[in-house]
C-alpha cells in the first residue's frame, strides 16, 4: 500500500523512542505528567491540561503515542500533559481514571477505548462538566466522545492485513486471528471486515479460529502455542495489535514452524526488525502511532479553545501534520497504513 510521507517518514518517525519493554509500569494509579498541577486553564492551549488514558499502561503501542506523540504536542503548545490508566486492558477498567480527572477539571480527555459502552457513563458526566473528549485508536459509541481520531479506516486495514497473509501463503490454506481483547471496538470492526474480505474474495483460505490475547504478552505468547497445537494445519496468523504480533512472532521463531507458519499483523518497527530480518515474519503493518497520539493532541486542543465543535466540515491545524477535516460522526482520519519489510524496515525508528 502506498505510504503517506506526510503522515509516516524516516524523518518523523526518528524522533520516536517507543519503549518495547512489556512490563506492567506500576500500580493501577501510575500517572505521568509533564507539571504536578492537575488541574487546566483555557485559552489558546496555553496551561490546558490534556490527560491521555490508554488502554493499559506499559504498552509499547501507547508508549508511542502518548509520550512520543501526545505529550510532544502539548509541550508545543504549552499544555499541561498528563497520563493515566489500568495496569491491565479490561472493559470498566478506565472508568475510575475518567471520573478522576473530570473531579480534577481537566480540560479534555484523550482516550482509547477498551469497551465502546462501559466508559461511556463517566464520559458523559465529564462532558456536562465541561471536559472535551476525545477518543483515538479505538472508539466509544459516538454519543459520547467530541470527536474520534481514526489511524486508517477500518477497510483499509482488513483489507492490508488479508492481502499480507493471502500472499503469504499462496492464497490457500487454513488461517487464525490472535487479537486482542474480545469487547475492542477497533479490533471487533477489522475482524468483521476481514472475515467478508476473506468470503468475498479468498474462498480457498479459511479461518479456523479467533483467540483473545488481552494484550499481553504471556497470553499472546501461550495463544500462539495453542493455536499450532489445535490446528496442524494452519498455514498462517493475523495477529492486528502490536503486543499480539511481537509475541507471536517470539513464539515462531523458535519453533518448528518457523517458515512453515506465515504472521502477519499490526507491529511496530522496532519490536519486529529482528523477527523480519531472520525469515520469521515476511511484511506487517501499522501507522504512525506517534503521528496519531499528536493528531489526537492538537484536536483535544482545537475542542477547548473553541476553535472547532465537532462537526462535519470543521478544520483545524495540527502542528507540523497539517490541516485536518472532521468528517462524518466527529471522525478524523490520520491516513493509510504502511506495510514493512526487510527492504524498507531499517527507514523507521519506533
Amino acid at each position: 500500500m502506498k505510504f503517506s510521507t506526510r503522515r509516516l517518514t524516516a524523518g518523523t518517525a526518528v524522533a520516536l523512542v517507543a519503549t518495547l519493554s512489556l512490563a506492567a509500569c506500576g500500580s493501577s494509579n501510575n500517572s505521568s505528567s509533564n507539571s504536578a498541577d492537575s488541574g487546566s486553564n483555557g485559552g489558546s492551549g496555553s496551561g490546558t491540561t490534556i490527560t491521555f488514558i490508554p488502554k493499559n499502561l506499559g504498552n509499547p503501542y501507547f508508549d508511542a503515542s502518548d509520550k512520543d506523540g501526545g505529550k510532544v504536542a502539548v509541550d508545543e503548545f504549552k499544555g499541561v500533559y498528563q497520563e493515566v490508566g489500568p495496569d491491565t486492558a479490561t472493559p470498566d477498567g478506565q472508568v475510575s481514571f475518567i471520573n478522576t480527572a473530570a473531579q480534577q477539571g481537566v480540560k479534555a480527555l484523550v482516550i482509547s477505548a477498551d469497551d465502546p459502552k462501559a466508559p461511556c457513563s463517566a464520559i458523559k458526566q465529564a462532558m456536562s462538566a465541561g471536559t472535551k473528549v476525545v477518543t483515538f485508536d479505538s472508539d466509544t459509541s459516538a454519543d459520547c466522545r467530541d470527536l474520534y481520531i481514526n489511524q486508517a479506516t477500518p477497510e483499509g486495514i482488513a483489507k492490508t492485513e488479508v492481502d499480507q497473509i493471502a500472499q503469504q501463503i499462496g492464497d490457500s490454506g487454513e488461517i487464525a486471528i490472535l487479537s486482542a481483547a474480545a469487547n475492542a471496538t477497533n479490533q471487533n470492526a477489522w475482524i468483521e471486515l476481514m472475515k467478508k474480505d476473506l468470503a468475498a474474495d479468498h474462498p480457498n483460505i479459511k479461518l479456523v479460529d479467533t483467540v483473545y490475547g488481552n494484550d499481553d504478552d504471556q497470553t499472546s505468547f501461550d495463544k500462539t502455542a495453542a493455536l499450532l497445537s489445535d490446528h496442524p494445519n494452519l498455514k498462517g496468523i493475523i495477529s492486528p495489535t502490536t503486543v499480539g504480533i511481537a509475541a507471536a512472532a517470539r513464539y515462531l521463531d523458535t519453533s518448528s514452524s518457523k517458515g512453515k507458519v506465515a504472521l502477519t499483523g499490526l507491529g511496530t518497527p522496532n519490536q519486529m526488525r529482528k523477527y523480519v530480518k531472520d525469515g520469521t515474519v515476511t511484511s506487517f503493518a501499522l501507522w504512525n502511532p506517534s503521528d496519531l497520539g499528536y493528531l489526537a493532541a492538537y484536536a483535544a486542543k482545537a475542542l477547548v479553545d473553541g476553535d472547532i465543535k465537532g462537526d462535519e466540515g470543521d478544520k483545524f491545524t495540527a502542528g507540523k501534520l497539517g490541516d485536518f477535516t472532521v468528517g462524518a460522526d466527529g471522525v478524523v482520519l490520520l491516513g493509510d497504513p504502511t506495510v514493512f519489510t526487510k527492504d524498507n524496515i531499517d527507514k523507521f525508528n519506533f
